[in-house]
């Protein structure tokens, strides 16, 4: 998570948003490269291995990020007890993911950025007017394009990628941008997202995942210690603990 990767994001950025911004046929065109004309459909939609894969996509992410919940969830039932992980690892993991996929994709941009998806469009015969990326005006009223929000949920294997050792960290950083692009072109593949959706949400989630890293690992204002954040969980959890242990008539093993 240094300055090399967050300028190889804005560069991947800038280049999708101008190409695609210029030339916005570019996601028909991408598209259609998936689609049967003589069926009228994206046949990836009835693929019964398309649906394994996108299921194994998202168990993975929660794969990825349960160590982090255990953790938590251990710790606020047995507040005394050290963290079975870093601390600072569950703060970045979960924010990563309520942010990035949460909030960043799902409830923003989905729900208020109107494109409608490419099975939508006109151009697969659908009801809807094909509107390029930068354009919020389209016709669709929620759960809308862009950005692709399971694309979000696979790339954010950035942030686990962010704490590996340091000799594995190209690796898995390589690992999670395969994975968000294999993720994201499983649903490029059905009709359910544009390129440009699925190349977006790498990129903010990339963004965000390196500016948590920032203010949790990197910089000296803002960075915090395992032990803060043993501290500010034992502070809110441990006076509800004790009094619901003197209530049941049990002594705290300290």
């Amino acid at each position: 998570m240094n300055r090399i990767g967050l300028v190889a994001a804005l560069l991947v950025g800038l280049c999708v948003g101008v190409v695609f911004g210029v030339w916005p046929q570019l996601d028909i065109a991408i598209s259609r490269s998936f689609f049967d004309e003589t069926m009228r459909v994206f046949p990836t939609v009835y693929s019964l291995v398309a649906r394994h894969m996108r299921e194994a996509f998202n168990w993975t992410t929660v794969l990825l990020v349960a160590p982090a919940f255990i953790a938590l969830i251990v710790k606020i039932v047995l507040p005394r007890r050290r963290m079975l992980i870093s601390a600072r690892a569950v703060v970045f993991l979960i924010s990563t993911l309520v942010l990035a996929p949460g909030i960043m994709a799902n409830m923003i941009l989905k729900e208020n950025w109107n494109r409608p998806r490419p099975n939508e469009v006109t151009e697969f015969y659908g009801p809807d007017k094909f509107v390029p990326w930068w354009d919020p005006r389209g016709t669709c009223e929620k759960n809308c394009s862009f950005v692709a929000g399971e694309g979000a949920g696979a790339f954010w294997a950035f942030a686990p990628a962010a704490l590996a050792p340091p000799a594995w960290r190209p690796l898995a950083y390589t690992g999670a941008i395969l994975f968000g692009l294999t993720a994201g072109g499983l649903r490029l593949s059905g009709g359910a997202h544009f390129f440009s959706d699925v190349m977006f949400s790498g990129v903010f989630t990339f963004l965000i995942v390196w500016l948590m890293h920032g203010l949790i690992y990197r910089w000296p204002r803002t960075r915090i210690t395992d032990e803060q954040v043993e501290a500010a969980i034992e502070r809110v959890v441990l006076p509800p603990h004790l009094a619901l242990m003197r209530l049941l008539g049990r002594e705290e093993r300290r």
